[in-house]
């Protein structure tokens, strides 16, 4: 019996039906004006753009451009390109308008979607971001087009690694700019550590496209980017506790494969003791609160060599350690594991030990695309994260109907008992596959796989070992029964010897191409050739993602081989040959594409189930592009890591049971929905890891958002003196409300400890103890008194120095101090990010309770800058001439970025002893703090998005407000004199 909801489906169709109807109305409007555009030159049509400005000037919307814009492109887009936009793709392109995100099948298209969007939102000037996975893809988009804008009049830049600071200036003042989510990033972090305003990149994020929305948005969400700077030396600790592991044997420590963490067991830890007393690294027990350092780099080497393994998570190249994307299998040069995590991987391949890094600024990919207005994305897998973009993003997930009907047959996976029966099958799989001539990608989950795999098809007697074992289980069927498995079998044998024997000294049994982060460089046109008839592609996962496989292969990536291959003989082929040769391929890739598509298509051949759904569809996709026939299978066994995670000892004893002989597989629509049940509870389990991180780093980020935007205001300025000031006279009355507090009596002031904190930080010797001892005076009076000899010592270090040098150093203080305050900041948070889980035992919330001390920490930091710039500023003396340095920004640090796999918790600490033992440090430090006044709380100093009407009375409600304006609050001030003191 169907539900309501069900059957309101059924008549009225699903909410995201009804959404696509929602947009044919303007499908068909765009068609209506196709004839007219045609009949234009290209100048006129090229004129529109200016039209369309001048529109918006006029006061039209972009909502009302639409559809003459999109109409515009699409004739653009024939012309340059000679492809012109299907009407889902009109469709798609209004879905990234609206700013959410469009699910779009392999083949459907998404890079040509994105130039409708992208010239609308691009009219206004100030300009749009195409984000995408890697630099090829944002090299090759700008490129391809860019043919589309240039035509239309736009300007388009393209930011990729190594650029100078002034070619990513020209870049971003593009109209249309292309780049990587990496690299914009840390674009964003740099310009928050420039001193000057002018030296910045970036532009306000007003638009942003986001290609593969779901391996930015989710797969890298808890990926930060950190600009870092080297610290000492510690190479040789790392290589003494190194030594220690090859000591450690299973009872020592408890691995948890599902959660991925591993910690020593009481044994274990017992055992750690005496050998790091032994060797002299250790001084009283474990659990002493001055041996944190030691118990945490055990715990890491711990991780490096029994979670962590070789050719899976990271591979050694040039004598680096390099981590592998979990998901697409791509190397990331440069990224490393934070918290000592990557140092204790390279001792454990004795590869030189790099230093380890401070953090200096960072921010996640999370909260980095929530800087932009609006926000879009396109991919083919999203609706499997649909609740997700939602949840944290705001953005909806709409499914863009094909513009051919999908008629690729998705079948049922085989499971088998073990990995020996399953690769076997996958052999005769592949062989049978290519003796029809039907191009094959299989996907594995790591490099140790496919060149495991790829090792096997090029093994001779792996065949005939093979063929064997199957003319044996030919051979045990009865006379009589299973005659059509019989003949199975005996035929496949066959054909297996003789690919052996053919193949003997000429080469592969099954000739194949391995695509793995081992050889990233030739990944795309790997890729692009896979549709060959025969061909058979072994792919790490998604790698090779953005380049479209194409039946028959692809003809203009095999005429840039040619070329590339006359031109180094010497002899580079001019227009003609040039043009000649790419109709002779053309008509090459047709005649293959013919024969692809008798032998069925391309087949996607999966070795493993990823614990995502989505890196399976993803996969799945690249198979039935456009209508063309395709099919696809996974082959799976019980030790498989996913299905022994999960419980397959139990399904192997019902196999056993059941008498499955060995060589066979169980295949069931039962057993996929199992399957799938299993990978929802890891993708619940995965969200609720990122959900839970986002929550503590938006503490951070609010406090980021402070810091960054008071840097810009300071840049902004020519002179700040009237902040330096402010600063110096909040500072002052904090001494003497410290010293002399409000209602005390004068016998109880500490006027000795106010002259000393007066002398130590504004250089100045007050009579403080005479002045005390005037009839009648108050503190009022004595901070008049310190704030006029103050305010004239720095007025005679102005004439001293020269007013226009001395409001240079004023910025470059306020600038630097700011800056490495924050750094420490930084690394205090992630501190105590680590150990606030304990509080649980207290039964106290750790996120609330992160909140305040993250909030005591930054109201602290912000006393220290008052402190450190007056400090400073108050002692400056004038250098010899010959001693003088050139005012000149810092150069900024060397930037990489860190790939974090943790979680904050309660469960941390049971798992986690070095953290339990850490937190009492902290608790420590508030106590500290805790013993002086606690300074007052103000709202401003939380950044938080004005959703609503302004209360004057509610800071909470008045978003950002600039420092020269009106303060909200209705006294008449400005804001910087009233809520906005810097405090």
């Amino acid at each position: 019996m169907l539900s309501f909801g069900d059957l309101a489906s059924k008549i009225f169709g699903s909410s995201n039906e009804r959404r696509v109807k929602g947009f044919r109305s303007r499908v068909a409007a765009i068609n209506a004006l196709e004839p007219e555009l045609q009949d234009l030159s290209d100048e006129e049509l090229r004129a529109r753009t200016e039209q369309f400005r001048q529109q918006l000037n006029d006061g039209a919307s972009l909502d009302d451009l639409l559809v003459p814009a999109f109409a515009t492109v699409r004739e653009a887009a024939k012309r340059t390109l000679g492809q012109r936009h299907f009407d889902v793709q009109l469709i798609g392109g209004m879905v990234l308008h609206q700013g959410d995100i469009a699910e779009m099948k392999t083949g459907e298209g998404k890079t040509l979607v994105a130039t409708l969007p992208v010239y609308l939102n691009a009219l206004t000037g100030k300009g749009v971001h195409v984000v995408t996975v890697n630099d090829y893809l944002a090299k090759r988009d700008a490129d391809w087009m860019g043919q589309v804008y240039r035509f239309l009049g736009l300007t388009v830049g393209c930011i990729i690694h190594d650029m100078s600071d002034e070619s990513r200036k020209i870049a971003y003042a593009c109209d249309v700019t292309y780049g990587t989510n990496n690299e914009l990033g840390f674009d964003y972090l740099r310009d928050n550590m420039k001193m000057n305003y002018t030296e910045m990149v970036q532009r306000p994020h007003t638009y942003a496209i986001v290609d593969e929305v779901d391996s930015i948005l989710i797969d890298e969400a808890r990926t930060p980017l950190i600009i870092s700077g080297p610290l000492e030396d510690r190479a040789d600790l790392y290589q003494q506790i190194d030594a220690l592991m090859k000591i450690v044997t299973p009872e020592d420590f408890e691995l948890d494969e599902k959660q991925r963490q591993v910690s020593f067991s009481e044994a274990g830890n017992e055992k750690m003791e005496r050998e790091l007393e032994a060797a002299g690294l250790l001084k009283g027990t474990l659990y002493d609160i001055d041996n944190v350092t030691i118990v945490h780099h055990l715990t890491q080497a711990l991780k490096a060599h029994k979670l962590f393994q070789r050719d899976k998570d990271y591979i050694v190249k040039g004598g680096q350690v390099v981590i592998i994307d979990e998901f697409t299998g791509r190397m990331m040069p440069g990224r490393r594991y934070s918290e000592g995590l990557h140092q204790a991987l390279e001792a454990k391949e004795k590869v030189e030990v790099q230093p380890e890094n401070q953090t200096l600024a960072s921010i996640t990919f999370q909260n980095y695309f929530r800087l932009y207005k609006k926000l879009a994305g396109m991919t083919g897998t999203a609706m499997t994260e649909a609740s997700e973009f939602m949840d944290i993003y705001g953005l909806e997930v709409i499914d863009i109907p094909t513009n051919l009907p999908v008629s690729r047959v998705d079948e049922d996976d085989e499971i088998y008992r073990t990995q020996r029966e399953k690769l076997a099958a996958i052999v005769q799989s592949i062989a049978e596959a290519r003796t029809r001539g039907q191009p094959i990608l299989v996907g594995t989950t790591s490099i140790e796989k496919s060149e495991q795999l790829s090792e096997l098809l090029k093994d001779h007697k792996y065949f005939k070992e093979l063929a064997k074992q199957l003319e044996e289980q030919a051979a045990a069927i009865k006379p009589g029964k299973e005659e059509e498995l019989r003949k199975h079998l005996t035929e496949t044998a066959a054909h297996l010897n003789k690919l052996a024997t053919e193949s003997k000294g000429k080469g592969d049994p099954i000739p194949h191409q391995v695509l793995n982060a081992r050889y990233h460089e030739q990944e795309a046109s790997i890729v692009a050739q896979a549709g060959q008839p025969g061909a058979v592609t072994i792919a790490t996962n998604m790698a090779g993602r953005g380049t479209d496989i194409q039946l028959g292969g692809n003809a203009e990536f095999r005429l840039r081989d040619w070329i590339a291959e006359e031109t180094a003989k010497g002899t580079p082929p001019d227009e003609s040959a040039i043009s000649t040769k790419r109709a002779e391929l053309v008509t090459d890739v047709a005649a293959n594409k013919k024969k692809a598509l008798e032998a069925g298509g391309l087949y996607v051949l999966a070795t493993e189930r990823h614990e995502s759904r989505r890196i399976d569809n993803q996969l799945r996709g690249r198979s039935g592009r456009q209508g063309d026939p395709g099919r696809s299978k996974f082959y799976l066994a019980l030790d498989d890591d996913l299905m022994r995670i999960f419980g397959s000892e139990r399904m192997d004893k019902v196999l056993q049971t059941l008498g499955l002989k060995d060589g066979e597989a169980i295949t069931h629509p039962w057993m996929n929905k199992s399957l799938e049940t299993a990978q929802k509870k890891v993708e619940q389990r995965n969200f609720d890891i990122r959900k839970q991180i986002l929550k503590y780093d938006d503490v951070m980020n609010d406090q980021r958002k402070v810091i960054f935007d008071q840097r810009l205001d300071i840049m902004g300025q020519e002179n700040v003196s009237e902040t330096v000031v402010e600063l110096r006279n909040e500072l002052i009355d904090e001494y003497v409300t410290r010293f002399i507090p409000p209602a005390a009596y004068a016998e109880q002031w500490d006027t000795k400890g106010l002259y000393e904190q007066v002398n130590d930080v504004l250089a100045l010797d007050l009579p403080i103890d005479a002045w005390a001892a005037e009839e009648g005076i108050a503190d009022e009076e004595i901070k008049e008194r310190i704030k006029a000899a103050a305010d004239a010592k720095a007025d005679e270090k102005a004439k001293e120095l020269g007013p226009e040098l001395y409001h240079q150093i004023e910025k470059m203080v306020l600038l630097q101090t700011l800056d490495h305050l924050w750094r420490e900041h930084l690394v205090t948070l992630e501190h105590l990010r680590q150990v606030i889980g304990f509080r649980a035992y207290g039964q106290r919330d750790p996120l609330n309770e992160y909140k305040s001390e993250a909030f005591i920490l930054f109201e602290s930091m912000l006393g220290r800058l008052r402190e450190n710039v007056t400090g400073q500023l108050m002692h400056v003396e004038l250098a010899p001439p010959e001693d003088q340095p050139a005012l000149q920004p810092v150069d900024l640090p060397p930037m990489e970025a860190h790939h974090v796999d943790a979680t904050t918790g309660f469960d941390e600490f049971e798992r986690d002893p070095e953290l339990a033992m850490a937190d009492a440090a902290i608790q420590g430090a508030r106590a500290r703090r805790a013993a002086g006044p606690e300074p007052e709380r103000r709202a401003p100093l939380q950044s938080r998005k004005n959703e609503g009407a302004v209360d004057p009375k509610d800071p909470a409600t008045w978003g950002r407000v600039s420092r020269n304006a009106l303060c909200p609050c209705g006294s008449g001030k400005k804001y910087k004199h009233c809520h906005g003191k810097m405090d």
